[in-house]
């Protein structure tokens, strides 16, 4: 298998070469075009990744998340989840590498077979990057009225959580 997979990126550079040749297309100026719509892409794209980032650092450095974990602990404690799982269960939504690295924290605690690492790997699996999809695909496209989205996506968010601790719970506890 190792051998195949050596393979399977140069077949598919020949493979285009091979139709590119056949179809009378100069290979040199589609590379270039590709290239300089690349570059503009990701000029298009930095506003709203530098504005989401800068969001995000401010959300962060605000505190309201302590706020909202010391009014939360009393009752994770009597259903015997640690408060180290809300980090990752608020911020899932806004940055995936965030959680990963919650996530990863929570694993060398706790061990990835414990209740609290198999509660960490399905909130992983049952949420999405809403903020960040929103903002870098909808800042991409220029789309400015991204209410409904936004709404949507925090509300499937939500029950992914929600769903997360219920199947935790149910398959775990």
């Amino acid at each position: 298998m190792r051998e195949f997979s050596t393979y399977i990126v140069p077949t598919f550079v020949l493979v285009i070469l091979i139709y590119a040749i056949k179809k009378k297309i100069n290979i040199y100026d589609a590379f270039l075009q590709g290239a300089k719509d690349g570059i503009l892409t990701t000029f298009h794209i930095a506003p709203a990744v530098i504005a989401m980032v800068f969001a995000i650092n401010l959300f962060l450095n605000s505190h309201f998340l302590e706020f909202i974990f010391a009014f939360l602990n009393p009752f994770f404690n009597k259903i015997g989840v640690p408060i180290s799982i809300l980090p990752m269960a608020f911020i899932r939504p806004i940055s995936g590498t965030a959680t990963l690295a919650i996530m990863n924290n929570i694993f060398s605690i706790y061990g990835p077979d414990s209740f609290v690492g198999r509660l960490a790997s399905t909130l992983q699996g049952c949420t999405d990057t809403t903020i960040y999809v929103l903002a870098l695909y909808f800042g991409s496209i220029k789309v400015t009225k991204t209410r409904h989205a936004l709404v949507a996506g925090l509300f499937a968010d939500m029950v992914g959580i929600i769903m997360a601790f219920v199947i935790t719970f149910l398959f775990f506890g």
